[in-house]
């Protein structure tokens, strides 16, 4: 039976990279998003690929529903192999710390933070079990580098950063992985991405290709040599 990627977040950015990334070795693709004519049209894109790939909505602000989501996904597949977590939306975005409350935080705590965990409570047993499996979260650069003017998000994902890199060690004495793909820019083909890129003032950061992207995390999860790969890298000056 081959292997299954889930993409937690899926888009036509980064998510449908990765997916084709994978399905190139033979990964079957669950995608997850939250409005179903999105996902039914990359999973549309995809099987016309010839990549089997299928599609679960789901509200990822909800870590109380991710027990039945995983159950909903191994029902399909018999298996999950691989999760990419990089859900973005329109909803979460970057403040200045002086007017950051604690209301911001709670709204944005569960879907950059709270579900993450509890996705990967639901698959431990499975992985586990087999002695194998990866989870692969992106993040923002902020979480590596606070910025003035450039909190909000970048809290909570340093939060979860923190978590990762203790998941990676002790993941490894049961054959799994954990790592962290930081991207220092905005990711070409992501409409948040690309209307994040236009509103933001000239040379904050580049658009990257995604397809770079998904090349980083195939390989992060074959080589697992390393906790976190930053891109664009930063220059030595």
């Amino acid at each position: 039976m081959s292997k299954v990627i889930a993409i937690f977040g899926a888009g036509p950015g980064l998510g449908a990279s990765v997916a084709r990334r994978f399905a190139r070795e033979d990964f079957r693709v669950a995608l997850v998003a939250r409005r179903r004519d999105r996902l039914d049209a990359l999973v549309e894109q995809l099987t016309g690929d010839g990549i089997e790939a299928a599609g679960f909505t789901a509200d990822l602000s909800r870590p109380a529903e991710v027990p039945a989501l995983i159950a909903a996904i191994r029902g399909r597949f018999g298996r999950i192999d691989v999760i990419e977590y990089g859900p973005i939306s329109g909803d979460q975005g970057f403040s200045p710390a002086t007017r950051l409350d604690a209301a911001t935080l709670q709204k944005d705590s569960p879907l950059l933070l709270l579900t993450p965990v509890e996705v990967v409570r639901a698959v431990l047993p499975e992985w586990t079990e087999r002695g194998d499996g990866a989870f692969l979260m992106t993040t923002g650069h902020t979480a590596v580098v606070p910025r003035p003017y450039l909190s909000g998000v970048g809290p909570l994902m340093s939060a979860a950063r923190n978590w990762l890199y203790s998941l990676n060690g002790e993941l490894a004495e049961v054959g799994a992985y954990a790592g962290t793909l930081s991207i220092a820019a905005f990711i070409a083909g992501s409409e948040v991405g690309e209307l994040a890129a236009t509103a933001m003032p000239d040379g904050f950061g580049p658009l990257v290709d995604p397809d770079d992207l998904a090349a980083h995390y195939w390989e992060m999860y074959t080589k697992r040599d390393r906790v976190e790969q930053v891109h664009p890298e930063p220059s030595a000056d």
